[in-house]
């Protein structure tokens, strides 16, 4: 598994929205970038940072920040605790 290092988050992204809400279908070029994601593994922070999010938590994040990785045939993303704007409930 990968281990993040300070305040770095590792996220799954979650399936884009292939339907709106009204029921529309959208191709597959007109699909927004999720931008909900689950927290798979929790670095340990840092002096000046303390880790808020916790393994397993739903966040929202900045739209195109982070680093994309493909590690055991899975895609995922890096990001620093300060791109995710929020835990969704």
């Amino acid at each position: 598994m990968l281990k993040p290092l300070s305040d770095r988050v590792i996220l799954k992204m979650t399936e884009a929205e292939e339907k709106t809400e009204s029921g529309i279908i959208l191709s597959s070029g007109s699909k927004e970038k999720p931008q909900i994601a689950e927290v798979i593994e929790v670095g340990p922070g840092n002096e000046d940072v303390k880790m808020v999010v916790k393994k397993g938590d739903k966040v929202v994040m900045n739209k195109y920040s982070g680093t994309e990785v493909k590690y055991k045939g899975e895609d995922y993303i890096i990001v620093k605790q300060d791109d995710i704007l929020a835990i969704a409930e």
